[in-house]
């Protein structure tokens, strides 16, 4: 099979790999969309998977190709969702519920071969059942509408007339904005430094976009911020942006070390502001009713997904693409590709 196989950092090969087989407990997948993480782009071009050479990629549809021995309950050609987390189940973390906290897990496209190929073999636990009407692509993203719903929902969630704020406005902010307008926000301020993206933040429903540089001008302030980078100036921003008294959930992976302003520091101690990481999306019966609610709402139309898309891409464009990122030559949102 065709696989995408990193083996340094920036060393990305497009190669010729054995398809899996499935062993007990286990599917084979024919992948059907894979999109790019954020955290691929560190992971794929600065600091390298867990171990290498690996086949990378996470965020995934599939279909079921072979069942192993000892699986039930699904059938050949069945569209499905994947968590990418595999927890240990066993750890303090994993046995309170708390999944995404999990001390010993594997995890696909970093820990063990993962989606950017043509199969995939996934244990059968990890797969969740999707109604087959939904978009193969939409199913692929349910992983970054999740981690947005996780967010959120770690900030305390939102109440009808609330006003929330998005600080990035990659695809996870763009579902964090969707989310906050479903929870019955009346306001949704969404903060970028591409004007490209403001306007796909508009189409997501925030109704006050601002620009980065403009920020000292904006006065509006929020209930429930997400912060979605993981720059020190978007987290300083997100800070600033949270009403007294509000919550302020991170989800941006920072990669150099992170500093807060003494100004910052001041409306954190002052305004007594609530900060929640935020890491992964998973709750319990795992992979949590985040993955659930998310799949719904893809089912229903109510969770928009495909004006995020920029690439739709054959998967032997990947390490050109990944090129075009580390050039910083490229103007995207969601970038998927069909093995």
């Amino acid at each position: 099979m065709r696989a995408i196989v990193l083996h340094a950092p920036g060393d990305i090969r497009l190669e010729e790999r054995q398809r899996p087989v499935a062993g007990p407990g286990e599917v084979v997948l024919r992948v059907a969309s894979v999109g790019v993480c954020g955290s691929d782009l560190p992971r794929m071009l600065v600091k390298g998977a867990h171990k290498m050479p690996l086949i990378t990629g996470h965020e995934f549809s599939g279909r079921v190709e072979t069942l192993g021995p000892g699986v039930t309950g699904w059938a050949p050609g069945e569209l499905v969702a994947v968590a990418p987390l595999l927890p240990c189940r066993e750890c303090d973390q994993c046995q309170t519920g708390n999944f995404s906290r999990c001390r010993n897990y594997d995890y696909f496209g970093s820990r063990r071969d993962g989606a950017y190929a043509e199969w995939v073999a996934s244990p059968v636990e990890n797969l969740i059942k999707v109604p087959q009407h939904v978009d193969p692509r939409a199913v692929a993203m349910t992983d970054p509408a999740s981690i947005a719903l996780h967010a959120i929902w770690k900030a305390g969630g939102m109440t009808v007339g609330q006003t929330g704020a998005v600080v990035g406005c990659g695809p996870i902010g763009l579902f964090a904005i969707q989310w906050m307008r479903m929870m019955g926000a009346s306001d949704v301020i969404a903060v970028d430094v591409s004007p490209e993206k403001l306007a796909l933040a508009e189409e997501a429903g925030a109704s006050i976009r601002v620009l980065s540089k403009d920020l000292g001008e904006n006065k509006a302030r929020a209930n429930v911020v997400v912060e979605a980078v993981g720059l020190d100036s978007t987290i300083n921003a997100a800070i600033g942006l949270a009403a007294p008294g509000g919550h302020v959930s991170f989800i941006g992976i920072p990669v150099p070390d992170v500093s807060l302003s003494n100004a910052t520091f001041q409306t954190f101690l002052r305004q007594e502001i609530s900060l929640h990481g935020s890491w992964n999306s998973f709750g319990a019966p795992f992979p949590g009713p985040q993955w659930t609610t998310t799949i719904e709402k893809f089912a229903t139309g109510e969770l928009k997904w495909e004006f995020l898309i920029s690439h739709d891409l054959d998967l032997a464009e990947l390490p050109g693409i990944f090129e075009r990122f580390a050039k910083r030559d490229i103007h995207f949102s969601k970038v998927l590709f069909r093995p």
